[in-house]
């Protein structure tokens, strides 16, 4: 993956710009030799790696403003970072860039349970979210797979969902309000505590912009009543197809389950070899979640057992107590984990239409014997948010390259379909290149306009979202 040449001159100006910084943070809060810069050389594509120029750890809104004016007087690009769990190299760093990292602005602000909304600073994980609300049967919606460890700054970035987004939405759904500093230091508020704000929907805009317009420091974020109760079944099929129609077949029924999960069978023998969840031996395996009372429960879930019965499943497990929906669970919460033991792999995103998910996922099929790569199937079925898992060797030559080729070729099959090339992990520098097989040059040009209003200079993490020629041109013309 190609990345921009260091400007020369950006990397001249270290020891000044060293010094501005110790300035306005605290000592221990500027990383800047070599060894300790290696921290932050990758996110969680750890195919790519670069080591940045510096690394600051500032503690709230203010000191993260003297940050971005010293860079941006300066024209010393930034590299935003949450916790570093993206999967499309959104953190990436380039050699004359500085990261700016929140994971130390993790302070609750404000909680307000009669406006069900919570006041955070974005380094705070996306779990301990709702650890913070728990005790008054309260929860933040959004579940990525990540959220052990994954930032609310990087959620906003890349408008994140989860598990439970069939029903609840992805972080936009969720979002309220943010406060966020341009790359000259101004500190713009946009949206609050309430439904919805007057004139342009500036809100839905920063939602998934990929740290290209702003660092976002503090966020306000609905917070929901616990369900009454929430019941899980397991369905085994002996094709990919089926599962892929069962799905399909739920949706159009109009039940609104809170998740659909799908795993084949590579991941099923990875996460039972990982986790011995108690998973049957099938070709294909869906989690459905419904919620509500046990009424609403029931009158659910039998809609949803009797379309699974039409479609002759290996087997139909429903949960029938806490430990067992905790061990239906534990397998698909451990399918990344799992996988990662068996081999090295790329973990992609596509979104697709729910109705064509039995021909993508037979199409995947056939190209995974074309370009002699394995691939495991785990994914959001629901909403379509597909997370095909390509298996390659970092270590054999050329493995890499042919990896990169077949996830092209799968996102550009979910274009085709009418799906999108993203859907929570972000375009980052693993799609950018493939946006001109989804967006007209206008569209682009839209998109580089509202970056031109934020960031004239073009400063906020490189390298990422536009193709790296377009961008860089744009970056040299605003100098």
């Amino acid at each position: 993956m190609e990345m921009p040449k260091p400007d020369p001159d950006v990397l001249a100006l270290k020891p000044v710009l060293v010094k501005k910084l110790q300035e306005v943070l605290p000592q221990d809060a500027v990383i800047h030799e070599e060894a300790e810069t290696r921290a932050y050389e990758c996110d969680a594509l750890t195919a790519y790696r670069c080591p940045p120029l510096a690394a600051v750890l500032p503690r709230n809104t203010e000191e993260v403003a003297a940050v971005l004016k010293i860079c941006h007087d300066m024209n010393v690009p930034v590299v935003p970072r949450g916790a570093g769990t993206s999967l499309a190299g959104g953190s990436l760093p380039t050699a004359d860039s500085v990261i700016l990292g929140v994971a130390r602005m993790n302070d609750v602000l404000e909680t307000d349970y009669d406006n069900r909304f919570i006041r955070v600073q974005t380094g705070r994980t996306n779990l301990s979210v709702s650890g913070a609300v728990e005790e008054e049967d309260f929860f933040y919606a959004p579940d990525p797979s990540s959220q052990l460890a994954c930032a609310i700054s990087g959620n906003i970035a890349m408008n994140s969902g989860g598990a439970h987004c069939l029903k609840y939405g992805v972080t936009t759904n969720n979002l309220l309000g943010v406060t966020m500093v341009l790359m000259d230091g101004t500190v713009v508020e946009i949206g609050g505590a309430h439904l919805d704000s007057g004139g342009l929907d500036l809100l839905g805009v920063i939602c998934g912009s990929e740290g290209q317009l702003g660092v976002v420091t503090e966020a306000t974020l609905r917070i929901l009543r616990k369900p009454e109760g929430a019941r899980p079944v397991l369905m085994g099929f002996d094709s990919n197809e089926v599962a892929g129609q069962c799905v399909s077949d739920i949706i159009k029924a109009g039940v609104l389950p809170v998740a659909i999960e799908f795993m084949d069978r590579p991941c099923i023998r990875a996460t039972e070899a990982f986790a011995g969840a108690g998973y049957p031996d099938c070709e294909a395996l869906l989690i459905v979640e419904v919620e509500g009372s046990d009424g609403e429960i029931t009158e659910q879930l039998d809609k949803i057992l009797a379309i699974a019965r039409s479609h002759n499943p290996v087997e139909l497990r429903e949960s029938t107590s806490a430990d067992e929906s905790a061990r239906i669970w534990l397998g698909r919460k451990s399918a990344f984990g799992a996988m990662g033991q068996i081999n090295d792999y790329m973990c992609l995103d596509g979104t697709i239409p729910v109705n064509q998910l039995p021909y993508v996922l037979r199409r995947i099929g056939e190209m995974s014997q074309e370009y002699g790569l394995g691939v495991g199937n785990v994914f959001h079925a629901g909403d379509g948010n597909m997370h095909p898992l390509i298996l390659f060797n970092a270590n054999k030559p050329g493995d890499l390259e042919k990896c990169e080729a077949f996830g092209a070729d799968i996102l550009k099959l979910c274009v085709e379909v009418g799906g999108c090339l993203t859907g929570e992990h972000g375009v980052g520098i693993e799609k950018r290149d493939l946006m001109v097989d989804q967006f007209e040059p206008q569209d682009m040009e839209a998109q580089m306009a509202v970056k031109d209003v934020f960031d004239p200079k073009w400063l906020l993490n490189p390298a990422k979202v536009f193709p790296l020629a377009t961008s860089e041109t744009r970056r040299i013309a605003a100098e």
